[in-house]
């Protein structure tokens, strides 16, 4: 019996940071389980350099990584999207455009390390703590048994998985 995979988009409004190392975190970790997208409301265009540089530890191949809209995601002839995670305050606050087949959604929020000042040591610090929280959060997911659970179980796992202290 083949295992379904899912799609999950994770959304934030620059994806330039947070959403696309969710995005390659996710893809490494979920072993084929999972495809895994990401955009933003109002994408900035560019990956920072800071999460290209933790992405690059993943594996993850860097080609694929984009800002991008989130846009893209609700047009007819994109993949139906089995969960969409928003990772920053101003997504999970914005109103979304109406997603195809109504996936599971959460919000896991997270400080933005584009965001912090200082040092590049300092800055970088931020971006290495940021991504293990991300981390953190993603193997919780990728530790559930999708396939069993009911639709509503997962809507209760997901929001609790955002709500954990990383």
């Amino acid at each position: 019996m083949q295992q379904k995979t899912f799609n999950v988009l994770f959304l934030c409004t620059g994806n330039s940071a947070r959403s696309i190392m969710a995005e390659a975190l996710l893809s490494t970790m979920g072993k084929g389980r999972f495809r895994v997208f990401s955009a933003g409301s109002q994408p900035g265009g560019t990956v920072h350099p800071l999460a290209v540089e933790q992405v690059q530890a993943t594996g993850y191949p860097l080609g694929n990584l984009r800002s991008k809209s989130w846009d893209e995601y609700a047009l007819p002839d994109a993949p139906k999207m089995d969960f969409i995670i928003t990772v920053c305050d101003n997504a999970a606050g914005e109103v979304c455009p109406v997603w195809p087949g109504q996936p599971v959604s959460a919000h896991w929020g997270f400080e933005d390390p584009a965001a912090a000042i200082g040092s590049d040591d300092e800055k970088r610090a931020v971006f290495v703590k940021v991504f293990r929280q991300i981390m953190a959060r993603v193997n919780i997911f990728v530790s559930l048994p999708i396939e069993m659970l009911e639709k509503n179980a997962i809507q209760r796992e997901l929001k609790k998985i955002g709500e954990t202290g990383a």
